[in-house]
């Protein structure tokens, strides 16, 4: 029976978890954390872990009389000293050390709450009303002698006593458990023998608060200033030392409304730990007023003050007529703070209701820097990646099938942030959610993109920039083929096919040169690149395929010509020259792919089926085979990371071509 119990409760756990995890009016990032326990133990969320996701796997299984005995220890009077032993003592508490886990820093709340659940979570309607002036009060008055309400205390042990010395005085006094703990710039534990009273909880303080806060206004999108590419790359290369960060503008209704000089002073300091952790205890505040050159003269200088003052580069920067810039170690961690500094801006807003905003003390905001455990949060919550093309920002257009996709899934399992330029809207936009699916710190982003127009590849660059932070490689890969001799070829088809295998080179090109050339003034030892995937068809001619070779043979005459101007701004441009990727739909395609139109248009003597033409080009390849996208990615990877060779057109083919 006990057995069933137990397997019920951590059911139990693992759904309320989820529930509440996935939701960020309560849960942002590592924030937050849960239990159940029975009389023997207690199963907590060890740090690293979503409860977004959570599994069973996610929960350090610990012993409930250890963790008595570190409520009844005595220990050092040096917080930092104190705090650091409790955690020996956490750890030395787990059942099943093997595993690895680093249980919550607030495992003695749930302990303490006799319930078999217990959710703890930094809800922002909650810290509306934890973070203002009137929290006491108005706790009180809202909620009675139903709740605790505990001030501020530094996290950790300390605070931990004076919420146990607050229960046991509840209970002497009510006779009964308090279900509900607020925590002063901090959030709320509630506890419950069951889902549904948890549920029952968190409801009644939303309606209560609620009915304060009345509707909250939309928080919408605004357009992004039509010269924030000009910007943003600069300033990404400002903060990119050690290594290259992810910047992301956001510019909403709310970020505008504390963009305004009057309302700055309301989210100007944290209001609380969560704050300082993942966006740092101060932002950089800047004013664009439509002069590109000076903004950035500006921001370099207050980057370079906040490092002098700091130790430490700033994750956040407030730019009225621009946004909001953010900046982390990988996409997943700008996307984090995004939510974070929204987070700040809704707590200073709900706070108007209950007399303004409270931020943190400075002496409160010194112990949170100084603090293991949250130094620790940080460090699992917004770390770094790996990989050959670790971090680089890298579109690749046509990248939603073929050697597209290929090159794509391998730059992203090598740690790049990726841009899917592809016509095909419902194919990458499904490309790019399956790839974001999986777990790991870089992401995909879709554009649509039409490469043989101007515009729309100059709004592939900007989203990139905007997503990103600025652009590394550009792996110009989209093309098409339509083969025919002269009697064939209609002069619409080969001037479609001249636009985009050789014109759109040329486009993309261009626009992802502007950024590279930025960067490279910002950060003059970062090299970038320019990539055609060209064609083994661009190195010696194709019979009744003088459209396709053409344009390839004038791609490599492009890749030359733009190496000789771009290398004295570190941007490298090559050509990969691929052989036949039989196996993807250009060669396969039943209707329209190159094998089925070789056989129609007779280009393979004798041939009378589909296999036949196969068996003719693998033949013609040394390797007897055909190229696939793990070939062409080794080649990409060479010529990104050498700094040494530009204008080249690198056969991938097999055997098939031979340079002299």
């Amino acid at each position: 029976m006990e057995f069933k119990k137990m397997e019920q409760g951590l059911k139990d756990l693992i759904e309320v978890s989820q529930f509440y995890g996935k939701q960020k009016d309560f849960v942002l990032a590592g924030g937050g954390n849960t239990s159940y326990k029975n009389d023997q133990y207690l199963w907590v969320k060890a740090s690293g872990f979503s409860l977004a996701t959570i599994g069973e796997a996610g929960f350090a299984k610990l012993d409930r009389s250890q963790l008595e005995e570190i409520t009844n220890k005595t220990y050092s009077d040096d917080p930092l000293k104190r705090e650091d032993e409790i955690v020996k003592d956490l750890m030395k508490s787990r059942v099943e050390p093997e595993k690895g886990q680093r249980p919550s820093v607030e495992t003695s709340f749930h302990n303490l709450m006799d319930f078999s659940l217990v959710v703890h979570t930094h809800s922002t309607k909650v810290n509306g009303l934890m973070c203002s002036e009137q929290a006491a009060e108005k706790t009180a008055e809202l909620f009675g002698d139903e709740v605790i309400y505990i001030a501020y205390e530094d996290p950790g042990y300390i605070l931990f006593k004076v919420v146990e010395k607050a229960v046991v005085n509840y209970r002497k006094e009510k006779g009964k458990e308090p279900g509900i703990i607020f925590l002063q710039n901090h959030g709320v534990f509630v506890g419950g023998n069951s889902v549904a009273e948890i549920h029952s909880s968190y409801q009644m303080i939303d309606e209560k608060l609620d009915a304060v806060y009345g509707t909250e206004p939309a928080n919408e999108n605004l357009p992004v200033n039509p010269i924030a590419d000009q910007i943003i790359p600069a300033v990404r290369m400002m903060v990119s030392k050690e290594s290259l960060k992810a910047v992301r503008l956001a510019n909403t209704t709310l970020f505008d409304k504390y963009l305004q000089k009057e309302n700055l002073p309301a989210i100007s300091v944290p209001f609380t730990p969560d704050g300082i952790v993942y966006a740092n205890s101060a932002f950089v505040y800047g004013e664009f007023k439509g002069d590109a050159e000076a903004f950035l003269e500006d921001i370099q200088q207050k980057i370079n003050q906040y490092e002098q003052e700091k130790g430490k580069l700033p994750k956040v920067i407030f730019a009225s007529g621009l946004g909001v810039m953010v900046i982390a170690d990988h996409a997943e961690g700008a996307e984090i703070l995004v939510d974070v500094v929204t987070d700040h801006c809704r707590i200073a807003q709900f706070a108007e209701s209950f007399g303004g905003h409270h931020p943190m003390t400075p002496a409160q905001i010194a112990f949170i820097e100084s603090w293991e455990v949250e130094q620790y949060r940080s460090k699992i919550s917004l770390g770094g990646t790996a990989g050959r093309a670790d971090r680089k920002v890298i579109i690749v257009t046509g990248g939603a099938q073929g050697f597209g996709a290929g090159i794509v899934e391998h730059l992203m399992e090598h740690g790049a942030n990726v841009v899917i330029a592809d016509l095909n809207a419902e194919k990458g936009q499904e490309f790019a959610g399956t790839l974001n699916a999986v777990k790991r710190k870089n992401k995909a982003l879709f554009v649509q993109t039409d490469v043989s127009k101007a515009e729309s590849v100059e709004n592939l660059v900007r989203e990139t920039v905007i997503n990103f932070g600025g652009l590394d490689t550009f792996i110009s890969n989209a093309g098409i083929l339509r083969a025919g001799g002269l009697d064939e070829m209609t002069p619409e088809t080969f001037e479609l096919m001249t636009k985009v295998n050789y014109s759109a080179y040329f486009i993309c090109s261009k626009y992802a040169s502007a950024v590279m050339k930025l960067q490279n003034q910002f950060k003059p030892d970062h090299f970038t690149d320019i990539i055609q995937i060209n064609s083994k068809s661009g190195l010696k001619g194709s019979n009744k395929n003088f459209a396709y070779a053409g344009g390839k043979f004038g791609g490599i005459g492009l890749t030359q010509s733009f190496a000789l101007e771009l290398m004295p701004y570190k941007i490298k441009v090559n050509s990969i020259c691929p052989g036949n990727f039989f196996d993807g739909p250009l060669w396969a395609d039943p209707e329209n792919g190159l094998f089925v139109q070789y056989l129609r248009a007779g280009k393979v003597p004798g041939a009378k089926t589909l296999e036949d033409v196969k068996h003719f080009y693998e033949a013609q390849v040394p390797a007897g085979r055909g190229c696939t996208p793990l070939d062409v990615m080794r080649a990409i990877f060479y010529v990104m990371e050498q700094e040494y060779e530009t204008g080249q057109a690198v056969p991938v083919t097999g055997g098939q071509n031979m340079l002299n």
